[in-house]
């Protein structure tokens, strides 16, 4: 049985349940840097367990080819994660809710090349996915102590498809 899930466009009322959609739309909050950089201010809240601290990181990433086959997914039980392409790259992004331990049946979302993502602290997610690259991404993290990656290999590979 083949499994097809199509990507749909990001949009912050859709990616609600597993976290938040950080882009700069509409009207900046205030200006800062003596008014040449409107800032939407408050975008996320990076969550963190107790023992743990943030951290900013770039990672890069080779491009996925399409359609794309999920076969694993991965949380972060001690913290959230975010991504923000530094050049302007779409990415696929891919969650699902939890069902019993395990992630549910996936969504997948597809970004414009201006968003930029966080998922919520234990929220079911593929691969960082990018469809050009290599590209730069920004990665706002947890580090500390702990095993804050638990993977699951799903019994049978979703197919992912953007169209």
């Amino acid at each position: 049985m083949r499994r097809t899930i199509r990507a749909e466009p990001l949009t912050a009322e859709g990616f609600a349940p597993f976290g938040d959609v950080l882009e700069a739309t509409g009207t900046p909050d205030f200006m800062i840097n003596a008014g040449l950089c409107g800032r939407h201010h408050d975008l996320a809240r990076p969550e963190t367990d107790t023992d743990g601290t943030l951290s900013l990181s770039v990672g890069r990433s080779e491009a996925i080819t399409l359609p794309l086959s999920l076969g694993m997914m991965e949380r972060h039980p001690h913290g959230s994660q975010a991504f923000v392409p530094m050049a302007g790259t779409q990415f696929l992004v891919i969650v699902a809710g939890d069902e019993d331990g395990t992630p549910g049946t996936p969504r997948a979302f597809l970004t414009n090349g201006s968003q930029g993502i966080q998922y919520r602290m234990n929220c079911w997610h593929g691969v960082l996915a990018p469809l050009a690259g290599p590209a730069d991404f920004l990665i706002v993290d947890r580090v500390g102590p702990g095993d804050n990656l638990e993977e699951h290999h799903l019994a049978e590979p979703y197919t992912i498809v953007t169209d």
